[in-house]
């Protein structure tokens, strides 16, 4: 008989602290990879991330810690990365092993900056990790709901159905209905996507434009993953379902969403730098708009959302002017 696979979540963030509190409803033990040492004291000493969502209260005697990552990879065979993808390469750069016979479950939304790849095609692409042993794990869902217990919704796309389901199993509970999906490339794209946009959403909350305009904006936004996601990567996939538009909607129009917070920040003034210094978590969609610019040169996607996104944050163009500009090319 086949041992029981061990489960690592990797990241000491708001999601890796969410995905934790849902893992430990259905395991009886799990490995947790935290960089920081003193995180890691304080989590044994009192049983709270001090960091992230400190309401969450843990069963510590179920949990081993790492803050080796090399030590948390070698004692697991299915690792949620949960580490922002600003930061993944550099996270791994002292890892010299191989991922045989692992499985990689990816809850990062976000690109890998200067590779240009999603989380499934970097591991595919620098680690030789078969597709058919990634998973990916997206919304509709907001780690500060999972630690209020609010009924949620998670989505695990993996080209093999037993393993989706099989994952599916351990974050499923009274709160949290989990679907799965064959869908990696969508999916993925999907949540870089939905960032993105979110960032523009907060920008044009910050200018002080209303809900009339945020409901074309993201009418718009969502006729730009589908062109992009159709020329890229064709599928029978529903772009109307709760992984694409629900995942769309909730990180455009929710206060836990910081990639909309940051674009709020940006709207009402601050510099890039400032917005990043005070929010002191990681707004994926920032590192993504560029890497999504760089991707679109090879396909000429119309996507003026993202462009206007882009020359503001990257190019330093007038956020009034440039959502202006914008609200003339929707429809």
């Amino acid at each position: 008989m086949e041992r029981t696979k061990i489960v690592a979540v990797l990241g000491g963030g708001s999601w890796a602290t969410a995905l934790v509190k849902l893992l430990l409803n259905n395991l009886p033990q799990i490995n947790w990879y935290i960089r920081s040492a003193d995180t890691i004291d304080h989590l044994k000493k009192y049983g709270h991330n001090p960091n992230y969502i400190t309401d969450i209260q843990f069963d510590v005697t179920k949990i081993n810690f790492y803050n080796s990552i090399t030590d948390a990879i070698d004692q697991s065979d299915i690792l949620i990365f949960a580490i922002p993808a600003p930061f993944l390469k550099e996270s791994l750069e002292n890892y010299h092993e191989g991922f045989q016979q692992k499985f990689i479950v990816s809850a990062i939304k976000g690109i890998v900056p200067h590779e240009n790849l999603t989380i499934a095609e970097f591991f595919n692409r620098y680690y030789n990790v078969m597709f058919r042993h990634i998973l990916i794990i997206t919304g509709p869902c907001h780690a500060e709901e999972i630690a209020l217990e609010r009924l949620s919704y998670l989505t695990i796309a993996s080209s093999s159905e037993i393993w989706a389901e099989h994952l599916a199993s351990m974050l499923r509970c009274h709160y949290v209905k989990v679907m799965t999906s064959k869908d990696i490339y969508g999916t993925e794209y999907a949540a870089v996507l939905k960032n993105i946009v979110a960032i523009a959403a907060g920008i044009s909350h910050g200018l002080g434009y209303g809900d009339n305009f945020q409901a074309v904006l993201i009418s718009n936004a969502m006729q730009e993953m589908k062109r992009f996601l159709e020329r890229t990567y064709k599928s029978k996939r529903k772009v109307l379902t709760s992984p694409y538009l629900g995942d769309l909607l909730v990180t455009a129009y929710s206060q836990f969403s910081r990639n909309r917070t940051f674009g709020t920040m940006i709207g009402k003034g601050y510099s890039v730098k400032t917005a990043q210094l005070e929010m002191r978590m990681i707004a994926e969609g920032y590192y993504a708009v560029k890497c999504i610019r760089e991707i679109n040169r090879n396909f000429n996607v119309k996507m003026p959302i993202i462009d206007a996104v882009y020359n503001i944050l990257y190019d330093k163009i007038s956020p009034a002017l440039e959502i202006q500009l914008l609200s003339e090319k929707l429809m």
